[in-house]
């Protein structure tokens, strides 16, 4: 009997990129993740891993290669079928990326501006539903009691939180999250990336985060994939990769492959 074929929910091709002075970026990079897989991407500092991240996004349209969603090629989309894809995927930044002198429940609601029509949008006014959406996102990441607060007067990790109740308010299927705790103590950074893990399991989601900490993605992903110059040098189930794979990638670094994110 034929097993069931589980279709990647997002995938790269042979992507290569190049930013406007030459630099390039990204080598012939392939990736496959499934729907509800987590997938964390290890490397140095300069391996291609935040340009990546930005091509699966559709935020850098690449050189050379495809990227897809569901099958569907991110390239030749316009108007309605861009928006469409972009209401699917949530993205969750280094920075945070908030408006600070702005509330919890305001910040958050932002995610639901894809949905909005441009005119309500530019009015400020709210649907109820979008409302609800928002209020149980940032509920189910802990901030329930801060919605009226300020993110100016939160500790980092809140901030992180709000930054990711954003991108489910949004209710995608592809979370893609570029550094997402590297602001962040180690104690801080678990229980971000923890709180990730949960929402993709409960949401079965399709999630791509780039980490430094390898004790961490180690403890979290269902699979590592290791860059390095912009090439990707392994991609193997969480418990297959070893000490030998991690050196490949952090060869020269100051820090020995074992003890990164320790």
């Amino acid at each position: 009997m034929t097993g069931i074929v589980t279709l990647p929910r997002l995938e790269a091709d042979g992507l290569s990129f190049s930013y406007p002075d030459g630099t390039a970026a990204l080598h012939e990079v392939s990736l496959r993740v499934a729907p509800g897989e987590i997938a964390a991407v290890l490397g140095r500092s300069g391996a291609g891993k935040s340009t990546l991240m930005r091509c699966l996004a559709g935020l850098h349209p690449p050189t050379r290669g495809e990227v897809r969603h569901d099958g569907q090629p991110y390239a030749g989309l316009r108007g309605r079928a861009r928006r469409a894809r972009a209401e699917r995927i949530g993205l969750v930044f280094q920075e945070f990326q908030l408006v600070e002198r702005a509330t919890v429940l305001s910040n958050v609601l932002i995610g639901r501006l894809v949905y909005q029509p441009l005119l309500p949008s530019l009015l400020h006014l709210v649907r109820r539903a979008d409302r609800e959406i928002a209020v149980a996102a940032a509920a189910r990441l802990g901030l329930g009691e801060l919605l009226r607060k300020r993110v100016d007067a939160l500790s980092g990790g809140q901030r992180q939180r709000v930054a990711i109740a954003r991108a489910m308010a949004q209710q995608p299927d592809v979370l893609l999250a570029d550094e997402p705790v590297a602001n962040l103590d180690p104690v801080l950074a678990a229980g971000v990336v923890g709180d990730i893990v949960e929402l993709v399991r409960a949401e079965s989601l399709t999630a791509v985060l780039n980490l430094h900490d390898v004790a961490l993605a180690r403890r979290t992903a269902d699979r590592l994939v290791g860059m390095r110059a912009g090439r990707v040098l392994f991609d193997l189930p969480a418990a297959d990769v070893t000490d030998d794979h991690l050196a490949r990638i952090y060869a020269d670094s100051e820090v020995a492959p074992s003890e990164v994110g320790a």
